[in-house]
């Protein structure tokens, strides 16, 4: 993967797009862009960040050491937007789902996990409250000539693999 690039795959650079956030210079203005950021900090360790992150409710069940758990072996590796949906029937926008398609390595093995998250507003800020995985994860096989999943551009097994 291209370092400057940004870890959720959006196309744009690091500093352009999560790092800020997880610098806490800029807050997401939306939910997408708060479950993107969640996937950087994941990506690159910073699980203060994805702790401050989830809706207060849920912040008391969770401590750092449980997400940081089994992150020595993780290489995240890709990440697909696949659709986000508003609350439409608000008109402040109180809650929305994005459902998305994370890639990841563990001793060599990639998997792949499709969720849709839901998202709350909470003191005017997106929180990220639960989520529910979709069957279809599990082992990623990739198909022939698939491209990479880190956005490079290039053939998986010329890349990634």
């Amino acid at each position: 993967m291209n370092k400057s690039l940004c870890f959720c795959n959006s196309g744009l650079s690091f500093s352009q797009c999560c790092q800020p956030y997880l610098q806490g210079t800029a807050l997401p203005e939306t939910p997408e862009q708060l479950m993107r950021s969640r996937y950087s900090a994941y990506a690159t360790k910073h699980f203060k960040y994805v702790l401050d992150t989830y809706a207060l409710v849920r912040r008391s069940t969770i401590t750092l050491q449980d997400l940081s758990q089994g992150s020595d072996e993780t290489q995240w590796l890709g990440l697909d937007v696949i659709k986000t949906h508003s609350d439409e029937a608000h008109e402040a926008h109180e809650a929305a789902e994005v459902e998305f398609i994370a890639y990841y390595r563990v001793c060599n093995i990639i998997y792949k996990m499709h969720e849709r998250s839901t998202f709350c507003r909470e003191e005017n800020t997106w929180r990220y409250d639960k989520g529910l995985l979709f069957e279809d994860g599990g082992v990623y096989k990739p198909q022939r000539n698939a491209l990479c999943l880190c956005g490079s551009g290039k053939k998986f097994k010329k890349c990634c693999l």
